[in-house]
């Protein structure tokens, strides 16, 4: 597995994320077949990095609860 330069990538919140600054993840769609995901509080710690078909099924999953 190759490591991904997390450095360089343009991140987005949610757009149900509150503006309080709250527990928010940011993920990033600039890796076609991975979906980088982090913690927006601290971006230091790095992220989980999950496959497109993963994230798309998590999102899938918990959609409208």
């Amino acid at each position: 597995m190759q490591a991904i330069d997390l450095t360089s990538m343009t991140w987005r919140k949610s757009s149900y994320s509150n503006s309080d600054g709250g527990a928010c993840l940011e993920v990033s769609d600039d890796v076609p077949s991975l979906v980088p995901v982090r913690d927006s509080k601290d971006p230091a710690l790095g992220a989980l990095v999950f496959s497109a078909f993963a994230w798309a099924e998590f999102v899938e999953s918990v959609k409208g609860r």
